[in-house]
């Protein structure tokens, strides 16, 4: 099972990639509410961590039942991960559009990859290493599943902090 690791993962990143950009134009195909709570409502950076953060979620789950018994730290790696690739989004998109003062799509796609990229990266050296860094798988769990009721929460019930807001209609969650 250890061997295949890489290759899981890298079809986790082209799990992510595909299933992510389908749910950032899923709602938009639908309107509905049920869609909106896993798919982007629309541009803000908080949508984009959302389609982010479900194809790593989803994939975490089918892979687990190849490596959670292999990889004790598996679902603390998987945390790690996706909390890593969640951070990647904002801190890259506000860097470069504070020092450009513009926002560019193809930059902001990129951002994206290279965040999923990031999450499987530091997923797969987490379960590799020797290190037992994990409290807790059960605790692990629990986070994400709060995380995930975060997302959901937020996508009708929208903070007006700048995270939020599309930066093309100026409006915040659903409209």
């Amino acid at each position: 099972m250890k061997k295949s690791l890489l290759f899981w993962q890298f079809a986790g990143f082209v799990f992510t990639g595909v299933v992510g950009t389908l749910l950032h134009f899923l709602y938009d195909w639908t309107d509905s509410a049920f869609v909106a709570l896993f798919s982007a409502v629309n541009e803000s950076t908080w949508e984009h961590m959302k389609i982010l953060f479900f194809p790593l979620v989803i994939f975490a789950l089918l892979e687990s039942r190849y490596f959670a018994k292999d990889y004790k730290n598996f679902w603390c790696a998987k945390l790690v991960g996706i909390m890593t690739g969640l951070t990647v989004i904002p801190l890259m998109y506000y860097t470069y559009t504070g020092v450009l003062g513009v926002s560019a799509d193809w930059f902001n796609i990129a951002i994206f990859f290279i965040a999923a990229a990031v999450a499987f990266i530091i997923e797969t050296r987490l379960m590799k290493s020797e290190k037992n860094f994990c409290l807790s798988s059960t605790v692990a769990i629990v986070l994400l599943c709060i995380i995930t009721v975060l997302f959901m929460i937020f996508t009708f019930a929208t903070p007006n902090i700048p995270l939020f807001e599309d930066p093309i209609t100026k409006t915040y969650g659903l409209v």
